[in-house]
């Protein structure tokens, strides 16, 4: 098995267990919601330094980086996906939920 192959199985257990265990070590951010609107963006700040950043389903929200606390999330389609948050300890420090809903006119 390669060492890609594996990282990518070792990610999927990590997003299994972070949308079903209850987050541990958690900051002020976690268990928020955040609605967005199709095609729009909202920067998330965290009060700890992420190192990982788990989607739940990628194709509601993109999240980008800006530095290692804070993120652009980008609502990408119709529907709703946890944003799992982890640090350099493998630590859950945010497990928040977005919500996309359709742009209004």
């Amino acid at each position: 098995m390669g060492q890609s192959r594996l990282l990518a199985i070792l990610r999927a257990c990590a997003l299994g267990l972070a949308l079903v265990l209850p987050p541990l070590g958690t900051s002020r951010a976690s268990g928020d919601t955040i609605t967005i609107a199709a095609g729009q963006g909202s920067i998330f700040r965290l009060e700890r330094s992420f190192a990982t950043v788990l989607i739940g389903d990628p194709s509601v929200v993109d999240v980008r980086a800006q530095d290692d606390r804070s993120v652009l999330l980008q609502a990408l389609g119709r529907g709703s996906s946890n944003v799992v948050f982890v640090d350099a300890q493998s630590i859950v420090i945010a497990n928040i939920r977005v919500i996309v809903r359709d742009a209004q006119m």
